[in-house]
Parts: C-alpha cells; sequence; structure tokens
C-alpha cells in the first residue's frame, strides 16, 4: 500500500525550497559574472596599457579574450561543480569524479578559447584593419570572461545528460574545426583525417588532445547515460555501457598513437570503435527494448551509410577524408541522439512510478 501523499503546506515549502535554492544560484553566477568582468578588465590594462589592440590574431582583443575566458572557465566550473552544485553531499569524491571534473572543465575551457577565437577572426574579416580603442578594449575583455563564466557556472551547476551531450557535440566540433584551420598542411584532406595529427606543430596537438578528452567525456557520458535505464533483459544495461565505454576509451586511444607513429595501432582501434558502435546499434533492440521504432530504424540507416560510403571509397570515388568525416559525424550524431533517448525513457519511468 502506497503512502499518502504529503500535505499541501508540505508540497509548498518544498517548493518554495527548491525555488530560493534556484534564485540563490542565480544570484551567485551573476557574482561570479561580475567578478569575471572586473579581474579580466583589470588584466587587460597591465596587458594593453591603454594601447589599441587588433581584432584578432597575436596579441589582440580576440586572443586575450579567448585565454582569459578559458581560464574563468576552468576555476568556474571546478568551484560550480565541488561547491555549488551538490551541497548536500555526503560522500567524498572519488578518482573518476575527479576525472570527470577535470575533462569537463577542460572542455568547457576549450569551448571558450575557440569560441571567442573564432568570433574574433569572423570580425576581423568583416572590419578588416580596424583596430579596438583602449577603453573598448577593457569592456570587451570583460564581457568575454564575465558572460563565459556566467555560462559555465550555470552549466556546472545545471549540468544533467542532455547538457552533457551537448557539450561533448560543441567540444568535438570545435576542436576539429579548429584544427583544420590551423593546419600547416594546407592539403591535409587529401590524405585522410588523421593526417591533422601527424605533425609536431600546436594543430596536431590540439586535435589530438580533442580526441583524447572527447573519448573521457563518452565514457563518462556511459557511464551516467545507462544508470537506471529500464529494460528487461539482465544484463542490459551493463552491455551497452560496456559498448560505449570501448567507443569511448578506443576513441581516446585514436589520439594517443597518431597514425604517422603507430600506423598499426591507431588504425586498429579506430576500427574497434567502429565494430564496438555496430555492435551496439544491432544489439539495443534486445537491451533495451523499451527504445523507439524510429531510433533503431535511424540506427540501421546509420549503419548501412557507413557501409556504402566505405564502398565508394573502395573504388575511388571517395577519399578517405570525406569517409571518415561523415562516419564520425553519424557515430557521435547516434550517440548523443541515444543519450537523450536514455534520459527520455528514465523520465518516464520516473513518471509512472510516481503516478
Amino acid at each position: 500500500m502506497s503512502s499518502p501523499p504529503p500535505p499541501p503546506d508540505l508540497l509548498t515549502a518544498a517548493r518554495s525550497h527548491g525555488a530560493t535554492r534556484e534564485r540563490a544560484r542565480e544570484a551567485i553566477g551573476l557574482q561570479i559574472s561580475i567578478v569575471a568582468f572586473v579581474l579580466a578588465a583589470l588584466v587587460a590594462l597591465l596587458v594593453f596599457r591603454l594601447r589599441p589592440a587588433p581584432i584578432s590574431g597575436p596579441d589582440s582583443l580576440g586572443q586575450f579574450a579567448a585565454v582569459v575566458s578559458a581560464v574563468a572557465a576552468i576555476i568556474v566550473f571546478v568551484l560550480g561543480r565541488i561547491v555549488a552544485a551538490e551541497p548536500g553531499r555526503q560522500r567524498r569524491l572519488g578518482f573518476l569524479d575527479i576525472v570527470d571534473i577535470a575533462a569537463f572543465a577542460f572542455a568547457h575551457a576549450m569551448i571558450a578559447l575557440l569560441g571567442w577565437t573564432l568570433a574574433a577572426t569572423i570580425m576581423e574579416a568583416g572590419l578588416i584593419g580596424a583596430v579596438v580603442f583602449p577603453v573598448p578594449v577593457l569592456m570587451l575583455a570583460g564581457a568575454a570572461a564575465g558572460l563565459t563564466a556566467y555560462v559555465t557556472y550555470y552549466s556546472a551547476t545545471h549540468l544533467d545528460l542532455q547538457l552533457l551531450a551537448t557539450v561533448l557535440a560543441v567540444f568535438l566540433v570545435l576542436g576539429v574545426l579548429a584544427s583544420m584551420l590551423t593546419a600547416s598542411d594546407p592539403l591535409w584532406w587529401k590524405e585522410n583525417l588523421s593526417a591533422l595529427g601527424m605533425t609536431d606543430d600546436l594543430s596536431a596537438r590540439t586535435f589530438n588532445l580533442t580526441l583524447i578528452v572527447a573519448g573521457v567525456l563518452v565514457t563518462t557520458l556511459a557511464r551516467y547515460a545507462t544508470k537506471g535505464i529500464p529494460t528487461t533483459h539482465p544484463r542490459g544495461v551493463a552491455s551497452v555501457r560496456t559498448c560505449l565505454v570501448i567507443v569511448g576509451i578506443f576513441l581516446g586511444l585514436v589520439g594517443v598513437f597518431p597514425v604517422d607513429q603507430h600506423f598499426a595501432l591507431h588504425t586498429g582501434v579506430a576500427s574497434g570503435m567502429v565494430v564496438a558502435y555496430a555492435v551496439l546499434v544491432v544489439a539495443i533492440r534486445r537491451w533495451v527494448p523499451g527504445v523507439s521504432r524510429t531510433f533503431l530504424v535511424l540506427g540501421y540507416v546509420f549503419i548501412l551509410l557507413i557501409v556504402l560510403l566505405a564502398v565508394f571509397f573502395a573504388v575511388g570515388y571517395y577519399t578517405l577524408t570525406a569517409v571518415e568525416l561523415v562516419a564520425g559525424t553519424v557515430v557521435f550524431t547516434w550517440i548523443i541522439l541515444f543519450i537523450r533517448t536514455a534520459d527520455a525513457l528514465k523520465r518516464d519511468a520516473g513518471t509512472d512510478t510516481a503516478a
């Protein structure tokens, strides 16, 4: 026999407590944003010394704003996750918790760094030859850091599966795009996507580091996304988690072993990642019977698309770079959709239980 619902006054108190806590978080976020604005403006005053600055490039406003925003993102995310996100937490942080926080803090920092750099580059292309006057330099640098701090704090204190999936997608896109735009060899695409990580320049390090951190993020998402999925299969959740963890580990190893130095290992882990994904797509219907028919069909279509691209490459119609780009996009699109599907299944199960 189920327990009776709490009286209205208790429900009102609980809702009021939740609203108060959310208002407190919002106030803290605004305060952190103001502090970041002031500190960034003061540092900009010391760096530029009230001199005009170019929009992008070396010693520019864009470069400064990107760097200071990345630093702010790391500090604010760590503070948000440790101090404000779970004030009632009883257990100590474990090793995996620390790795998760470090990986997502780095991802937020890279998003800020690459995002502001890209924004400055676009503005430079539209305002050729323009410079930023001294006072706007201080204001814009502070605004970039303040906005980054506010968004990062919100992300740290409201981190759920859907937001985690969004962070992974944005991080991957910006990391790979930055590597493409800064590659020392402009014709890298004639070889393969892994050619971005073959040199010793900053572009190659960015590409490899993006893959390594993305692999950590995927394993983190695998643990959280599969926790509590409703299924009738006795080992369905464990099997899904294992396949996703394999995809994440192999993705990180692709960055650890550059193709020019470890060709066999690089090719092996890249192929193993695709195999693990294919096994997961084919077996997901049996492991998690609650997934929708549309999601199942979409997974099959993705596999057929990858096979078709491989055939096009075998006959010389497509380059390997095109195949890798499309296949990678398809795989991570499916993973992000699965995370959202798993979240929906758990929400529905929780609603049914409450009802």
